[in-house]
C-alpha cells in the first residue's frame, strides 16, 4: 500500500480472478490490504471467489468482445481510480473457428481482448499514474509473429504470448509503467478444451506448480514500485528479468503491431 496512514489503499483490477493463478493472487492481494477488484469469466466461480474475499466483481467472456468494452465502462463508472490494472485472463483453445468478432479465439482471450480493456481505460490509468501487469508465458520464445498474419491459427498460443510482451513494451515506450511475466507451469484449468486440459495434466503434470507459486510475481509486480522494484516494459519469471523471443527486442514491431491491434479492433 502506498502513501500515508490515511491515504486510501490502491484498487487493483485484476481478471481472470476466478481459479487458478487469478485466484491465488486475489487471495494475496486482499491479503496486501489492497481494495481489490476481480473480473471473471464464470459467474458462479467468480461471485464465491468474490464472496470468499469481499471484494467487488464483474463477470466478462473475453471471447466476446462486446462483454470487454461493456466491463471497461462498468468500471471506469464505479472507479474514479485504477492504481494497477492485472490483465491475467487467458487460456487456450483447441478450435480455431473464429470468434462471432471474427478472430483466432487463442490470439482474442490472450492478447486483443486485454489490449482492448487497456485502451478503453487508457484516460484512466494516465491519470492515476497506474500500473499495468500482462500475464504471459515462456511460450513466447516459440513464436514467430507476422502482423499480416495476426489471427493466424498456427503458434497461436506463443503468437499470442509474444504480442503481450511487445504491448507491455510499448506501454512502456508511451509512459505506462508495465510489466509482463511467465507464472511457470501452473496446475490450473487454463484450457477450455477437455482433451488439452487431460494432456497437459497426464503430460506435464508432475513439472507442474501449485496456483500460489505462480501467482507470486504477478503479486510482487502489483504491489511493488517500477524503477525500485523493477523495471518498467520487462519480462519478468521468478521476479528476475526472464529471456524472450528475439522479436520482443524489436521497437519497430512493436508499434506496428499496437496500430495492427488497433484496427483490428475498430
Amino acid at each position: 500500500m502506498t502513501g500515508g496512514k490515511d491515504a486510501m489503499p490502491e484498487t487493483i483490477i485484476l481478471t481472470g480472478a476466478s481459479d487458478g493463478i487469478g485466484a491465488a493472487a486475489a487471495r494475496a492481494l486482499v491479503a496486501s490490504g489492497r481494495e481489490l477488484v476481480i473480473v471473471g469469466r464464470s459467474p458462479s466461480k467468480t461471485a464465491r471467489i468474490a464472496d470468499e474475499l469481499g471484494a467487488d466483481h464483474f463477470v466478462a467472456d473475453y471471447s466476446r468482445l462486446s462483454d470487454v468494452r461493456r466491463l471497461a465502462a462498468d468500471l471506469l463508472d464505479r472507479y474514479p481510480r485504477i492504481d494497477v490494472l492485472a490483465n491475467n485472463a487467458g487460456g487456450m483453445f483447441r478450435s480455431h473457428e473464429p470468434t462471432e468478432d471474427g478472430h483466432d479465439p487463442t490470439i482474442q482471450l490472450n492478447y486483443l481482448a486485454p489490449f482492448l480493456l487497456t485502451n478503453l481505460l487508457m484516460d484512466r490509468l494516465v491519470s492515476s499514474d497506474a500500473r499495468v501487469i500482462n500475464t504471459s508465458s515462456g511460450s513466447n520464445l516459440g513464436a514467430r509473429l507476422d502482423l499480416a498474419k495476426l489471427d493466424s491459427p498456427a503458434r497461436a498460443y506463443s503468437n499470442a504470448k509474444l504480442a503481450v510482451v511487445l504491448f507491455t513494451r510499448e506501454l512502456a515506450r508511451r509512459g505506462i509503467r508495465s510489466a509482463a511475466f511467465h507464472p511457470g507451469v501452473v496446475a490450473t484449468h487454463f484450457s477450455r478444451d477437455l482433451r488439452m486440459h487431460v494432456f497437459y495434466e497426464r503430460v506435464l503434470g508432475r513439472f507442474m506448480i501449485p496456483p500460489a507459486t505462480g501467482a507470486d510475481t504477478l503479486v510482487w509486480l502489483a504491489t511493488t514500485q517500477p524503477g525500485v522494484d523493477w523495471v518498467s516494459g520487462e519480462y519478468y519469471y521468478k521476479r528476475q528479468v526472464g529471456r524472450v523471443n528475439r522479436q520482443a527486442e524489436d521497437a519497430g514491431l512493436a508499434r506496428l503491431l499496437w496500430d495492427r491491434s488497433s484496427s483490428l479492433l475498430t
